[in-house]
């Protein structure tokens, strides 16, 4: 373990939280480990893990364990057990080492951890080769990419992964838009406080992140070229314009509404939400209790549609727009 690594341990405050071996729900209230490690800004990043799920060679007490004294009498000696077992790991380790033996776990390690991270609740499997320059017949902008149904940012300048995410919608949460008009500069800030919020969180340690769905790219059959080019020209400026390196997401397939099969990464679909987290994060595990989305579409009398807040109550917290931007 790195020297600016440490280890803690506490109750998981929600069910928000992922394992970041075998990425499964961890419990409310259930036992937690995390690895906490300081990101390129000073910010800490934790990787949780079940109980069952920790293993770390260098623990030689377990009162080195931060939040150690303040756990129930059974967990403090399940941790020591914990310890001892992975003492007697490690010395099984050096001894095959010691005898030129390679342990095969260790052989199939890399595999066993992409096998669990591409097929968890994704309808189509990732993989790096399906990732093109163009949207069907429509060419991209520089940096960004296309994925099945998905265009994405590629990476945005100074952009830093992160445990902690802060997702937002784009139309009519960060930005003024109309379907009436086209174009990149066809947009305009929804409050005047968002550059001076969103640089806040960054400076707190988050990662930005906008979800977007956009499904006139996929019926503009004859003008795809156009509509690609207004919704990249208005995300490239707002980014511009807020001066902070953000992710973006955009989901270009037509809703179940439309007669078709519902597209997985439109929202409220997770689809975008789990491609970000498992496949462009860094292998970082996602802090579900500091993570939050933002968006306008919460099924309310005026509202335009549900899928904001459904989206949130699959993934993560919910935050109205104004409550968090205005």
């Amino acid at each position: 373990m790195p020297p600016s690594t440490r280890i803690v341990a506490e109750y998981a405050k929600s069910s928000r939280s992922s394992c970041k071996k075998c990425s499964k729900t961890i419990d409310a209230k259930a036992l937690r480990l995390g690895f906490v490690s300081r990101d390129a800004r000073g910010f800490d990043i934790t990787k949780w893990h079940h109980l069952a799920c920790f293993t770390s060679d260098s623990l030689a007490s377990a009162r080195e364990i931060q939040g150690f004294d303040s756990l129930k009498s059974p967990d403090q000696e399940a941790l020591w057990k914990l310890v001892d077992a992975s003492d007697k790991t490690q010395e099984e380790v050096d001894k095959k080492e010691e005898d030129g033996e390679k342990d095969p776990e260790e052989r199939n390690t890399k595999k066993a951890k992409l096998s669990n991270s591409e097929g968890k609740d994704l309808e189509t499997a990732f993989s790096i080769n399906d990732i093109k320059n163009e949207y069907k017949d429509a060419i991209l902008s520089p940096k960004w990419k296309a994925f099945e149904t998905v265009i994405f940012l590629e990476r945005d300048d100074g952009l830093h992964d992160s445990s902690k995410i802060a997702a937002f919608d784009f139309d009519g949460c960060l930005a003024k838009t109309s379907v009436k008009r086209v174009g990149a500069d066809a947009w305009s800030l929804m409050y005047p406080s968002i550059p001076d919020k969103l640089q806040s969180l960054y400076n707190d340690g988050y990662k930005l992140v906008i979800f977007t769905n956009e499904s006139n790219i996929e019926r503009w059959k004859k003008k795809r070229q156009v509509a690609v080019d207004s919704k990249l020209g208005r995300l490239n400026n707002f980014i511009k314009t807020v001066k902070v390196p953000i992710q973006v997401f955009i989901a270009c397939g037509i809703g179940k509404s439309d007669g078709q099969a519902e597209d997985p990464f439109r929202k409220p679909k997770p689809g975008m939400w789990h491609l970000m987290g498992q496949h462009f994060n860094s292998d970082i595990s996602i802090d579900m209790d500091q993570s939050f989305y933002v968006g306008d579409a919460a099924g309310r009398d005026n509202d335009h549609s549900d899928a904001d807040i459904k989206f949130a109550q699959l993934e993560i917290a919910y935050d109205m727009a104004w409550s968090a931007l205005a």
